[in-house]
């Protein structure tokens, strides 16, 4: 059984095509720019080398298009025809109060990711573009949608709700919601099958950590707390994202800068984090150059940063009365050694010791917990096509 999974950006799509039967990836690719001039894929077949292919992407539908004719390509293809895909797995970045679960497509959950494009203007309508042009494209074909925001609707009122007129959450749905559900469940899941142990009887601090970053805390394979809010600007320092601040802090600066509302939550997202911290780059690699060369403003954004993911740890362990381990996954999280220590150090407390030498490890998983440790540090490899496809085939196999 091979299935689709497809991750529409606004500018982008994302794929992989991977046989279920092994759990091996066929395909990886994405479609670049599209609607601007100069579009193409990156397309990398099993066993190859990634090849660039210029092909003209006017919007999503004609990216989906190229992606079947890619992979289906005598030259460079990977199947024969779209009849070897059983499925196809969106990944859909919000779903609300409206879906706790990953779910088959129909006209009526459409219309539901459609109503939570208002929470997510960036992604969902993106999102929705994907799954109309595979219906288009592959009308006998099922699709699925997998949510950012499924895993964490096992949150408590406690802890979703903000301490706002009541009335805000009953007319608007104004909560937490929470992000990158898909990765933390899947590394809460793969970290608990790694140490041999029943991830019901757990308790861990998923730390993913990238351009955007969130930090989870996971009990008993539940979602019970997350950084990221009704939007993913709320809780750590990221790239460019401030994360948590003052929300007085908005008005403040539309004041004294003569902003609008609308360019400030624009400073908020795009230049702040990192990036105005640094006051150069979001790019954590460029970040760890500056550091080389003695950058004392670089170093201040990663002392900055540490700190953030570390009281979320420390606030973790507080919301589950325990922690048994701390994962460190996605682009920062799985391969910067640095901030794993640097995050590691403050939680000495909880008993987490970090062996030095067996942390000098870049995308593979690793427990790099100090002899005597009583709390594990891990690095676990994210993987949300991986998930998302799982899902999908679950589902299909269910209907």
């Amino acid at each position: 059984m091979n299935i689709l999974v497809l991750n529409c950006g606004s500018s982008s799509v994302k794929y992989q095509l991977i046989n279920m039967e092994n759990e091996d990836v066929l395909a990886i690719g994405i479609c670049d720019r599209i609607g601007f001039d100069g579009s193409f894929i990156g397309h990398k077949p099993k066993g190859h080398d990634k090849m660039k292919l210029q092909i003209p992407m006017k919007d999503h539908k004609e990216a989906v298009k190229a992606v079947l004719a890619t992979l289906t390509d005598p030259a460079h293809g990977v199947i024969d025809s779209m009849d070897e895909i059983a499925a196809v797995g969106h990944r859909v970045v919000h779903g609300a109060e409206a879906f706790s679960a990953s779910t088959i497509i129909t006209e009526e959950v459409k219309d539901a990711i459609k109503v939570c494009s208002d929470l997510a203007p960036l992604h969902n309508p993106a999102n929705l573009v994907g799954i109309n042009a595979c219906e288009v494209l592959m009308p006998n074909t099922k699709q699925v949608a997998v949510f950012d925001t499924a895993f964490h609707q096992t949150m408590e009122p406690k802890a979703y709700l903000y301490a706002l007129p009541y009335k805000y959450y009953t007319k608007h749905k104004i909560r937490k919601y929470g992000f990158h559900g898909t990765s933390h469940k899947y590394v809460a899941y793969r970290t608990a099958e790694f140490l041999g142990r029943n991830i019901e009887d757990m308790k861990i601090v998923v730390c993913h950590l990238g351009n955007g970053a969130s930090v989870c805390a996971i009990d008993g394979g539940k979602s019970v707390d997350t950084s990221m809010g009704l939007t993913p600007l709320e809780g750590l320092a990221m790239g460019t994202r401030c994360g948590d601040l003052d929300p007085a802090i908005v008005q403040f600066i539309a004041e004294k800068e003569g902003l609008t509302l609308d360019e400030v939550i624009n400073v908020l997202n795009k230049e702040s984090g990192i990036k105005g911290l640094s006051q150069f780059s979001s790019d954590f690699r460029d970040i760890e150059d500056a550091i080389a060369d003695g950058n004392k403003q670089a170093a201040l954004a990663m002392d900055v940063y540490h700190l953030k993911v570390a009281k979320y740890v420390g606030a973790y362990a507080a919301v589950m009365n325990g922690i048994d381990a701390v994962v460190f996954t996605a682009g920062l999280g799985e391969n910067n050694h640095e901030v794993r220590k640097e995050v590691c150090n403050y939680l000495g407390y909880l008993g987490v010791k970090v062996d030095d030498e067996l942390n000098h490890v870049r995308s593979m998983e690793r427990d790099f917990s100090a002899e005597g440790a009583t709390v594990r540090s891990l690095v676990i490899p994210t993987n949300e096509e991986l998930a998302i496809a799982r899902e999908t085939k679950q589902l299909i196999k269910k209907n």
